[in-house]
């Protein structure tokens, strides 16, 4: 971590929705992405001013993993406000925001198309 305050060092964790809402399948994997949630709040405040911690919380990202989830997709691409699931690259864009967005710090940014603000 010292080298991390000496070159005012950004921490940018990936967590999940899965982790805001209690929703899924996988207690375990929800729960250590609220865990992710919680961690990214106490070290920005640990670690500010010199380091600044956030995260995403992707929702549906469309991978070779999720390649076969048809129903998840269908479900996200009916609901969703931007009516599809995300990219790797969308996530990426938020990811590089956060590091480079030099007043912004504890903050879990969800990346999910507005899927969680539909249901």
């Amino acid at each position: 971590m010292e080298e991390l305050r000496k070159t005012n060092g950004v921490i940018v964790n990936v967590s999940s929705i899965a982790g805001l809402r209690a929703t899924g399948s996988s207690i375990p994997y929800a729960t250590s992405k609220a865990a992710v949630n919680h961690m990214t709040a106490l070290l920005a405040k640990a670690v500010g001013p010199e380091v600044r911690v956030n995260a995403v919380a992707p929702g549906l990202i469309d991978t070779p993993w999720t390649a076969d989830w048809d129903i998840e997709r269908n479900f996200v691409t009916a609901v969703a406000p931007l009516r599809r699931s995300g990219t790797p690259e969308d996530v990426a864009d938020v990811i590089f925001l956060l590091a480079s967005t030099p007043y912004v710090t504890g903050q879990v940014v969800t990346v999910d198309g507005g899927l969680s603000t539909a249901t």
